[in-house]
């Protein structure tokens, strides 16, 4: 993944919330992505912004088109969306709600990613720790709670699927030390 300075961040996130409003489905809906854009707008230098918008054309992650009446259009190119999808996703996977009630399902999650992708290794650890995952080992890491759709859209955006696997189990041997574990957490 890139390493985006804040303005970029910014500006990806802004076109993916472009395209989202483009698909809203009702007024509310468009009003309240619209107001979280227009927060994350203020406070930005210009020259900053600029040479954002740069960069992220230099990478190829924007695209300027200039219609035929002389004006211009931007939007994202393919990487870029990708990398936006990306980004918006770390905001938004972390804050999964947990359930009142625990459902005697244990999820668990076995990678074995390749050294050419360590970054990927690195984010998908990162997740599971903020999603309060028990490392068991390296990489086999488990939890009470069901977080495996948001577990599964990290690895599809990633294109890790052959790597990683998602189990939900209603046994494990040490399960009493989970059980601590995890009680000491709620």
């Amino acid at each position: 993944m890139y390493k985006f300075g804040s303005v970029q961040r910014k500006i990806l996130l802004t076109f993916l919330g472009g395209m989202a409003l483009g698909l809203s489905s009702s007024p509310r809906q468009y009003f309240k992505t619209f107001r979280k854009l227009q927060n994350d707008w203020k406070k930005i230098d210009q020259r900053n912004f600029n040479r954002s918008f740069q960069r992220l054309a230099e990478e190829k992650l924007i695209e300027e088109k200039i219609l035929p009446d002389g004006s211009f259009k931007v939007t994202l190119t393919k990487e870029g969306k990708q990398q936006a999808k990306k980004l918006n996703f770390f905001g938004s996977s972390i804050n999964f709600k947990k359930p009142k009630e625990w459902d005697k399902k244990w999820r668990i999650v076995i990678f074995d990613i390749p050294e050419r992708d360590r970054s990927f290794r690195g984010i998908l650890r990162e997740h599971l720790y903020a999603l309060k995952f028990f490392k068991l080992q390296n990489s086999v890491f488990v939890s009470p709670y069901p977080f495996e759709k948001p577990i599964l859209e990290l690895v599809e955006l990633y294109s890790a699927q052959p790597y990683v696997r998602v189990i939900t189990a209603t046994k494990i041997d040490n399960e009493t030390k989970l059980k601590r574990h995890f009680s000491k957490l709620v």
